[in-house]
């Protein structure tokens, strides 16, 4: 799904849609001082020059989703969103004020940034393969 852009180049940002053995998914608030501080987006960040599309964060990656093309004033982003499964360990948020995993029901409790709705909106209408179809998605934020 595509927002309307100008012409301006895009940045590539990738994201990871970062699934739990409950069946709910990592969401991270973003720090209130940069551009959409407050917002709810899923894990990740821009692809610098000579970067491939990967997380930068230990994850098994799975499907590749649909990119998303949004324009924010002056920057058009490509989003880039991948399945993830958190190979050990658990998140800390570093760049984020917050995380906090969420069932994709709950998803509308929080503020999310505008790009990564149309991820979320497929999550809802499972139009995307689950990453593992035998755990259900029944827990909330």
């Amino acid at each position: 799904m595509e927002h309307p852009v100008n012409d301006s180049v895009a940045i590539d940002v990738v994201c990871g849609v970062i699934r739990d053995d409950s069946g709910r998914y990592l969401a991270c608030r973003r720090s209130h001082d940069k551009h959409l501080g407050g917002l709810w987006e899923f894990p990740g960040g821009k692809v610098d020059p000579g970067e491939t599309p990967e997380l930068e964060i230990r994850v098994d990656v799975g499907e590749r989703l649909p990119e998303v093309h949004w324009q924010y004033d002056a920057i058009t982003i490509r989003l880039i969103p991948f399945f993830c499964r958190i190979r050990s360990g658990e998140p800390v948020p570093v760049e984020h004020t917050e995380i906090r995993w969420c069932a994709p029901h709950a998803f509308a409790e929080l503020d999310w940034a505008p790009a990564d709705l149309p991820v979320l909106d497929q999550l809802i209408v499972n139009e995307f393969p689950s990453p593992d179809p035998e755990i259900p998605p029944r827990m909330a934020c």
